[in-house]
């Protein structure tokens, strides 16, 4: 039998979905028949839609027993088992294509506006909420497709040599380009950055020259946002024509306003000349980062970009001193819009900064540019050939109840759940991705919604049109004021909707005193619900509703003979029967679920002891109370006092046929579990066995004994018994003469090392002492010399001359 689960989440879930219209929201803790079980049955055909994709509903009139509720809402083998064959309310999400023209070869051979790209063209979907469905699409770059390529360039004091060497880029790149296609177009326009300080230099003095004071390049012409300086077309000639004219000029600060002229040759279409029928190509060439949203808030600039055409007659763009730059978000949205393949090339140091850029702008790619600009026409044929090289479908105006999967199948023929793109791709190759649609709620006043499937970059869509299935087909044959519901209510899918003051399955009972009346009829106390929540009250008795997990009975449906306490999953462990909630056990269990056995044979061990005196009898087994000791009758217990001698007793009936087990002929009995092996040499250093040892006349026998997974002893025993010999007189007495000879060596030897140091250290302090005692020789002092002297000093005049001197 089925788990039921945590009820009450399956309670809580069921409501989520009903009232929130959530119809695919995950049930982790009960499945379908759970919570139908829980809340006995959906009250309307709609909500029963609602609740599972697989759910049916009955619309048969009389369906069901008088006694029990039988649900209108379960899966259709269930309610066909029921008897409401050909009268289910069961719609499916289906599929209608509507426009489906085959994919086209070639594109400049045909009428352009004939070129197919994409298969289907639009199709129309009816959505069961929760019913998955799925339809292919399928993609492919014709062959020969026509291309408008408007070259839009950084004209930067930095960028001076890059312009020198596009002077004639046109006619090479023209050549180039029609190697892969023979209707190519080629425009061109230019920017720098917004005139207003702090991007540029706003001081009179550098209106007219901003590169005044710098020496290397002092002359160029006033900074500018964006300008539009030639239409696309294929006339080559006017693209070099229009180059050579061009000059640098000088911004302020390093980062440029390339993203207000990407957006402007983006969005104005008819003066950049852009083609629907043809691949949109815009190469952006900068050596710098580009300006993003909120920075022309440094310029006081506060207004956000609105995502308009904003060029003059003189086609420069008008807006750049009013409007903050474009953000990536409005740039991937614009470029989409108008199917362009935006290729940023760029000089080496800031590679990185605009290969994040292309995760945030779907359909672009970026390119390395040397620092001359001397590689742009193989950097475009190379970053051409990787935009034809993969497909990758988007999606526009995805409603939000409606969530969409995408499985890839490429070239290699694998399929790839999740991936929406296919790339190293060859022109003409064919991809297909298979679309699955779900539709998660139904959407109020059960309106229709639309959303578009577009590989990016081409002017080719997939319009989807939805439509929900959110109604019963029964609900049109409504029956007001009907005779089936006693003239008090509508009839609608099998159902009575009575009106206000009547109640009942077929209205037939009055509201007022005597509607609470009935309904306090059907409550087991006050307070508590109608019918337990397992029933219905039709006026004053309850209906139960009918469960597939057993039955639900009692005045007020509150038994059932399911819902009572369950071992390893089976109810009342298969030992009871369920009453009401209450497992009634069987003759020999006991416990809530009648888990507990009250036999005690299983208990008794081989010497006819409840569990060996080593545990108690616990529903029909042993619970070893005794430390160490297991096995089914707690027998084994090699830590127990007497484990030896209960050995002992079956190594003596075994191999010697002896003992009380022999005697009382109970030896195969008692001894079946054990595994004896004689040795000559008993090994005892294994942690495993306990060894024992038990006297036999005048020797010892000694034995181990370990316990074996298989629950048997291996007991290892002697085959012969350890025997000890009389001790001898002679070699005792020459031990003991040794031993005394022995010690007297050892302490005649520590008294000559106790001597021979102390003498040492005598010798060693006459030694000091003598070289201590020496006189000195050198002088005497009592000894005078017989010569004495003194000195005086003085002083004289002599001649008027002063002398100074000293007698002896």
């Amino acid at each position: 039998m089925t788990s039921l689960g945590n009820p009450f989440q399956c309670f809580t879930t069921l409501l989520v979905k009903k009232f929130f219209l959530i119809s695919n929201l995950n049930l982790p803790h009960c499945n379908l028949r759970q919570l139908l079980l829980v809340l006995g049955s959906a009250t309307s055909c709609e909500e029963c839609l609602l609740i599972h994709p697989k759910c049916a509903w009955c619309s048969k009139e009389e369906f069901g027993s008088t006694k029990f509720i039988t649900s209108r809402c379960d899966f259709v083998e269930n309610l066909i088992t029921n008897g409401c064959a050909g009268e289910l309310e069961t719609p499916k999400s289906s599929i209608n294509i509507v426009e489906n023209l085959p994919l086209s070869s070639k594109g400049s051979s045909l009428t352009l506006s004939d070129v197919t790209q994409i298969m289907p063209q639009k199709i129309s979907l009816n959505l069961r909420p929760g019913d998955k469905t799925s339809f292919r699409v399928q993609v492919r770059q014709v062959e020969d497709y026509p291309v408008d390529l408007y070259y839009l360039m950084d004209l930067s004091l930095s960028m001076k040599d890059d312009l020198d060497n596009i002077r004639n880029l046109g006619t090479k790149l023209a050549e180039e380009m029609r190697k892969l296609t023979s209707n190519f177009r080629l425009g061109f326009g230019s920017f720098v950055d917004k005139n207003i300080s702090p991007f540029s230099y706003t001081a009179p003095r550098y209106q007219n020259n901003p590169c005044i004071g710098y020496k290397l390049f002092p002359h160029c012409v006033p900074s500018f946002g964006f300008r539009h300086l030639l239409s696309l077309t294929d006339k080559v000639d006017r693209f070099n024509e229009e180059v050579q004219k061009q000059k640098v000029s000088r911004n302020r600060d390093a980062p440029e306003g390339g993203f207000d002229a990407i957006l402007q040759a983006a969005v104005c279409k008819e003066k950049i000349g852009w083609r629907k029928e043809a691949s949109h190509l815009l190469v952006f060439t900068t050596d710098d980062v580009p300006h993003i949203a909120l920075d022309g808030k440094l310029g006081g600039l506060v207004q956000p970009h609105d995502g308009q055409c904003h060029l003059n007659e003189a086609n420069e763009y008008s807006a750049s001193n009013q409007l903050d730059y474009p953000s990536l978000a409005l740039l991937g949205e614009k470029l989409a819009e108008n199917n362009i393949h935006l290729i940023f090339a760029v000089t080496k140091a800031h590679y990185i900064l605009y290969k994040n850029f292309t995760a945030l702008i779907p359909g672009t790619t970026v390119e390395i540019l040397h620092q001359d600009s001397n590689n742009i026409i193989q950097l475009i044929v190379k970053a051409y050939n990787s935009i034809r090289s993969k497909v990758e479908l988007t999606v526009w105006d995805n409603p939000e109840d409606v969530s969409l999967t995408f499985t890839a199948t490429c070239q290699d023929g694998l399929l790839y759940p999740g991936l929406r793109k296919c790339e190293e791709l060859q022109i003409g190759d064919t991809v297909s991705f298979e679309v699955s649609v779900e539709a998660r709620s139904c959407p109020a006043g059960n309106t229709s919604h639309s959303f578009t499937i577009k590989p990016a970059g081409f002017r080719d869509t997939l319009e989807v049109e939805i439509a929900y299935s959110c109604t019963c087909g029964c609900m049109k044959q409504m029956e007001w004021n009907s005779s089936k519901c006693s003239g008090n209510g509508t009839y609608t899918c099998g159902l009575c909707e009575c009106d206000s003051g009547y109640l009942g399955s077929k209205c037939e009972c009055e509201e007022g005193e005597s509607g609470n009346m009935y309904q306090n009829m059907c409550r087991e106390a006050e307070g508590k619900p109608v019918c337990s929540g397992r029933g219905e009250c039709s006026c004053n008795q309850c209906i139960c509703y009918k469960s597939e997990f057993g039955r639900i009975y009692g005045l007020f449906c509150e038994c059932n003979d399911f819902s009572c306490a369950r071992y390893k999953g089976v109810l009342c462990s298969g030992h009871g029967d369920c009453h009401c909630g209450e497992c009634k056990c069987h003759a020999g269990y006991i416990g809530d679920n009648c888990n507990c056995s009250t036999e005690t044979n299983r208990c008794i061990s081989n010497d006819s002891q409840m569990c060996s005196g080593r545990g108690n009898c616990v529903c029909g087994k042993c619970q070893c109370t005794e430390p160490g000791a297991f096995g089914e009758t707690c027998e084994k217990c090699p830590t127990c006092p007497g484990a030896c001698s209960t050995k002992r007793d079956c190594i003596e009936c075994m191999l010697h046929n002896s003992g009380g087990l022999a005697d009382n002929q109970t030896c195969p009995k008692h001894c079946k579990d054990e595994i004896i092996t004689r040795v000559d040499v008993l090994k005892t250093d294994d942690q495993h066995s306990v060894l024992c040892v038990y006297p036999v006349n005048d020797c010892v026998m000694k034995f181990t004994y370990s316990e074996l997974p298989s629950g048997k002893s291996n007991l290892t025993v002697l085959k012969k018994p350890e025997c000890g010999s009389a001790p001898n007189a002679l070699t005792i007495l020459l031990a003991v003469v040794g031993i005394i000879l022995l010690i007297g060596i050892v302490l005649l030897v520590v008294w000559k090392l106790l001597v021979t140091i102390h003498d040492r250290r005598e010798f060693a302090r006459f030694q000091s002492e003598r070289s201590r005692a020496r006189y000195e020789m050198a002088s005497n002092p009592l000894y005078r010399k017989p010569i004495s002297t003194h000195s005086l000093d003085f002083t004289f005049n002599k001649l008027s001359k002063s002398y100074n001197g000293t007698i002896d």
